[in-house]
């Protein structure tokens, strides 16, 4: 009996311990495991910093750079624009079956939905109505700035494909430079279904 005492009280000891210490303001929850993983070693944008002279961690660009991989578009999102790039841009790519396997997957996934895997302007989303009026790339389908969507030179579908046109939205942020060439390949591969 006088063992079944000790138990108790040593129990009850350990239980009062226990909730004494969950009762205190230390956040740390015991172990662990990559601490580099909740103390983050960069600055915020935001919070003050002192290794710079304004005392701002976000700083401005230094006068003509730009982004690592950043690609400079020269035309205008106008008519003007979109005409001087059919005159002028000349995809950079070869043609070979990489890239154009890759500019079919692209287009699959970024253009199908809308102007459907053929190109015929019968995707999944205008099948269930949500677009309509979404122009095949062949046959006697007009492009809405004027001309056969199967005569748009390669400068034009790029173009088109930077800034988007009435429903379409620009795909410049999901498609890089590259990927927008190989789907453009592509494209013209599908402007020669008859």
């Amino acid at each position: 009996m006088n063992k079944n005492k000790i138990v108790a009280a040593s129990f009850v000891v350990l239980a009062f311990v226990a909730t004494l210490s969950a009762c205190n303001d230390n956040k740390s929850t015991g172990l662990e495991y990559a601490r580099n993983m909740y103390d983050p070693i960069a600055y915020n944008p935001d919070q003050a910093n002192k290794n710079f002279a304004n005392g701002q961690t976000a700083q401005t660009p230094p006068a003509n750079t730009s982004p690592v991989g950043f690609v400079k578009y020269e035309y205008a999102n106008t008519k003007e624009g979109y005409e001087a790039a059919g005159l002028n841009l000349k995809n950079p790519l070869a043609k070979s079956a990489q890239n154009m396997l890759s500019g079919k997957h692209y287009f699959t996934v970024f253009c199908g939905p809308c102007h459907g895997e053929k190109g015929d302007g019968k995707g999944h989303l205008v099948q269930i109505e949500k677009f309509l009026g979404v122009p095949a790339y062949h046959g006697d389908a007009a492009s809405s700035r004027g001309g056969l969507m199967k005569d748009l030179s390669e400068g034009k579908i790029y173009h088109t494909i930077m800034y988007g046109l009435n429903n379409m939205g620009s795909h410049a942020s999901q498609l890089t430079p590259d990927q927008r060439w190989k789907v453009v390949m592509y494209v013209q591969q599908l402007q020669k279904i008859q």
